[in-house]
């Protein structure tokens, strides 16, 4: 067993690089990212627009955390695979796609509590 290095700032600093760089490639590779983060500007300006409460702010901000966490446990599990089988391989498959499956359960039930919070807003428009 290892022992754990001692706090530095420095590699912490590092730390928050190297993942910044690693949200940076999800984002850039991943097609699905990028409707998720059409998706989350649209709800954002939605939100803004309409002057949602802090409360429903932060059930949104939930639910964007919630899809992006989705989404790059997704692609960091994809490229894992990758790199474990670069062939296809049956169970290799069937993780991916359970994979994706988080991601779209994420979506569902954001997208269900986006609109539960932003319809009272739009018929009020009507």
């Amino acid at each position: 067993m290892s022992t754990p290095k001692k706090f530095s700032v420095s590699r912490r600093l590092l730390s928050f690089v190297n993942a910044l760089r690693g949200i940076r490639d999800m984002v850039k590779t991943q097609h699905n990212a990028w409707i998720h983060a059409a998706a989350m500007v649209c709800v954002f300006a939605l939100g803004v627009a309409f002057r949602i409460s802090n409360w429903e702010w932060c059930f949104l901000v939930l639910c964007f955390m919630a899809v992006w966490s989705a989404e790059a446990f997704n692609t960091a599990l994809e490229l894992l695979c990758e790199l474990v089988s670069p062939e296809f391989h049956p169970l290799v498959g069937r993780a991916k796609d359970v994979a994706a499956g988080a991601v779209l359960i994420a979506a569902i039930g954001s997208a269900i509590v986006g609109a539960i919070l932003l319809m009272p807003h739009v018929l009020a428009m009507m």
